[in-house]
């Protein structure tokens, strides 16, 4: 089983010399990785102590980048943090969903 890492532990991992990152809610300490980084080390300095999913996938990282990444896994983020990030789930509809449940029904006959 993995290591459960909290958001709030690695949000204390922000520095060149201490540095964790999340990635698709997984845990990489990418201290020795920051020199060494392709894309220079302030991309990495940006995301450092928080997610970096959306940055990650954005810049589209090859299979080998990836695989590289797996050498620093360290754990998963924290079951609990992962379900703050979702947020929860409401039952009120949306603005948008009120805004066709009032719409006039509409019906279309074929020939």
């Amino acid at each position: 089983m993995s290591k459960e890492i909290s958001l709030a532990t690695v949000k204390e991992h922000n520095k060149p010399n201490d540095l964790w990152l999340i990635i698709d809610n997984r845990v990489y300490d990418v201290t020795k990785f920051l020199l060494e980084h392709p894309g220079g080390e302030d991309s990495l300095l940006e995301v450092a102590g928080r997610d970096g999913t959306k940055e990650f996938n954005d810049v589209g990282h090859s299979s080998e980048a990836r695989e590289i990444l797996k050498k620093f896994y360290i754990g998963d983020l924290a079951a609990e943090d992962i379900a703050k990030k979702k947020g929860p789930i409401s039952a009120t509809p949306t603005e948008a969903n009120q805004e066709t449940a009032a719409a006039p029904k509409q019906c279309c006959i074929l020939h």
